[in-house]
């Protein structure tokens, strides 16, 4: 089965990962212990060849030299075959007798005197002498190529085995290292797909009960007692909920009949103000719990209805560009979106700072530019302005989030950057009418009926908002 392609993405690089590391750990670790254990062991078995050569020649200098100081010893005996040189030398290092392929005649000063290895025609040698009483000196040498020969092979062996063990090792430490740590790979994956804003799933715990078993277990009552305090969460903000939706359906009510009865604007920007309020209040305690739902009601509404709403919410906005048009939206929503959005840009700019919101609209898209005088966006932030409780601007770090989660369910975006002249500059992009008529045929040529999810499935025949 094909792995998910975040899964795949989330997969280690080789050289970060455990598998590698303790493969190679346990790749080097192998390979000195072999290297010591095999020098050791290729020292004694090549003394142990050498005092074998040694004994062997010592043997046969002496077998030599007793013959000559008791010669009823040899009497009857076949002597031992030569299998290489020998030598009789008098008091003073001459030459009696020879071997005669070491081309010495009898007077001939001796030349290996003192030399127990040395080589002969290319042959390396090595020798011993023993004291044949009124004969002299009794001299012998031995070749020693089979010694050499077996120490180089020896040498050779070794050599290739410390070449061959690393790789070996590494791969083997590596499938084993694959399969022994399978579990926590599978854990791993899991953990990827779980969802904190759902019930906590517990992981798998392997059937042997070693290091990764008690690790998974480690996760599993953590999970646990993250699942608890979730629910604990979840039970506390729903109280809190509760409790600022009935006095906030109050003041609503009182605000609405007030505004009715008398033409005060400021009782009509305090209904309003109380009406998102309310939205706010249920999207923060939805977005505390990580579980941002918001639906969205469509109406196809004049530009001008919303440029008054937004210029009672944030007095002193300049607004540009043409509001003579219609506008397909959520009308509560998109205010609520654009009102951060301003009210993150007044209190950017300052008192005396501009604000400044330009309306702009093609066939496919209408959108909201919203600049201010300010500092500007900090820079180390970028995208991360988004994110819920960061803020640049000493806010609580929401509204524009949530203004972003707006745009995204009109099926628009929000973007953010510093316009050319200084200052911070949002741009709230959504489709336009003729692209959501077009797209609404589209869906209705589906079957799909829902009114809360995509322009594209909003009723033609929409009410206009006031």
């Amino acid at each position: 089965m094909t792995r998910p392609a975040a899964l795949r993405s989330a997969r280690v690089a080789w050289r970060h990962s455990l598998r590698f590391r303790l493969a190679l750990v346990y790749t080097l670790l192998a390979t000195l212990v072999i290297g010591l254990v095999g020098v050791g062991i290729l020292t004694l078995l090549l003394r142990g060849m050498d005092g074998q050569f040694q004994a062997r020649l010592n043997d046969r200098a002496d077998a030599i030299a007793e013959r000559l100081l008791v010669p009823e010893l040899s009497v009857g005996q076949t002597p031992p075959p030569i299998s290489g040189y020998t030598a009789l030398l008098d008091d003073e290092n001459r030459v009696t007798h020879a071997s005669p392929t070491l081309q010495l005649e009898s007077g001939d000063p001796f030349p290996y005197t003192d030399q127990t290895q040395f080589p002969i025609l290319g042959t390396p040698m090595r020798a011993a002498t023993r004291p044949a009483g009124d004969f002299g000196t009794v001299w012998v040498a031995l070749p020693e190529d089979d010694l050499v020969n077996a120490r180089e092979s020896a040498t050779r062996a070794l050599l290739l085995a410390l070449l061959l063990t690393p790789a070996l090792m590494l791969i083997t430490g590596w499938a084993v290292g694959r399969r022994a740590l399978a579990d926590l790979s599978e854990a791993a994956d899991l953990a990827d797909r779980l969802d904190p804003t759902r019930s906590v799933a517990t992981l798998p715990l392997p059937e042997r009960e070693d290091e990764v078993h008690r690790l998974l277990a480690a996760l599993n009552r953590l999970l646990v007692r993250i699942e608890a305090v979730q629910a604990r969460e979840k039970q506390l903000l729903g109280q809190i909920v509760h409790e600022l939706g009935a006095p906030l359906t109050v003041l609503r009510a009182s605000l609405a009949r007030a505004a009715d009865r008398t033409d005060d604007p400021e009782v009509a920007r305090a209904a309003l103000v109380a009406d998102e309020l309310t939205f706010t209040t249920q999207d923060l305690m939805q977005l505390a719990r990580g579980q941002l739902e918001m639906k969205v009601a469509w109406h196809f509404i004049p530009a001008a209805t919303l440029r008054g709403r937004l210029d009672r919410l944030v007095p002193g906005t300049t607004f540009a560009g043409d509001w003579d048009g219609m506008l397909l939206c959520d009308p509560d929503r998109l205010t609520q979106a654009l009102r951060n959005l301003l009210a993150n840009a007044r209190r950017a700019a300052g008192p005396e700072g501009e604000v400044t919101l330009t309306l702009g609209e093609t066939p496919a898209h209408v959108t909201f530019t919203v600049r201010d005088s300010g500092p500007g966006l900090p820079p180390e932030l970028g995208e991360r302005i988004f994110e819920p409780f960061v803020s640049g601007s000493g806010s609580s770090g929401l509204g524009l989030s949530v203004s972003r989660q707006i745009a995204a369910l009109h099926g628009g975006t929000l973007t953010a950057g510093t316009a050319p002249g200084g200052g911070a500059e949002f741009v709230l992009t959504l489709p336009g009418p003729e692209l959501g008529d077009e797209d609404d045929e589209e869906g209705e040529e589906d079957g799909e009926t829902e009114a809360t999810d995509h322009p594209a499935n909003t009723p033609t025949a929409a009410a206009p908002a006031s």
